[in-house]
């Protein structure tokens, strides 16, 4: 696994020599970082400002225009992840809360995002597919005790926090 970047560059740090250049390297940049995996604007504007070359300014400018593009858009960013998230592991609103918490949005995007996946995904379908996909992978509960953990609240399983 790929360890968390913890390179802080100081602003004392930074050298912009030729501001067209080290904008048009930012905003290439942007692009590969985007292509990459969709990102929320703090999570690439952290990214964007690893680099000694460029700046808040520049950062900020090139954000502007990617955005203008539609390249960039925090709401429609959170809402595809959070159904993203339910469809490829269902899981309950506060376990997705926390997933999605990491991605340097904020608290009320997140919200409108996770109350319009559960809308489409609501929680009595997920249940569903994670007894089948359980059924699917482990079979019937045969024993007792099988029976006893696949009845168990899913509070206790850790699947719906």
């Amino acid at each position: 696994m790929w360890g968390k970047r913890t390179r802080k560059v100081d602003d004392a740090d930074r050298v912009v020599k030729d501001p067209v250049r080290s904008r048009e390297r930012t905003m290439n940049r942007a692009v590969k970082l985007l292509a990459a995996k969709p990102r929320s604007v703090r999570e690439l504007r952290d990214r964007l400002l690893e680099k000694l070359w460029t700046n808040d300014e520049i950062v900020d400018a090139v954000l502007e225009k990617l955005k203008e593009y539609k390249y960039l858009d925090d709401e429609q960013y959170a809402r595809d992840l959070a159904v993203s998230k339910l469809r490829q592991k269902p899981q309950g609103k506060r376990r997705l809360q926390q997933t999605m918490s990491q991605k340097k949005l904020d608290k009320e995007t997140v919200s409108g995002a996770i109350a319009e996946a559960f809308e489409k995904l609501p929680e009595e379908e997920l249940i569903d597919l994670a007894i089948e996909k359980r059924l699917r992978l482990k079979g019937k509960p045969e024993t007792r005790e099988e029976t006893k953990k696949f009845l168990r609240p899913p509070h206790a399983s850790g699947l719906w926090l």
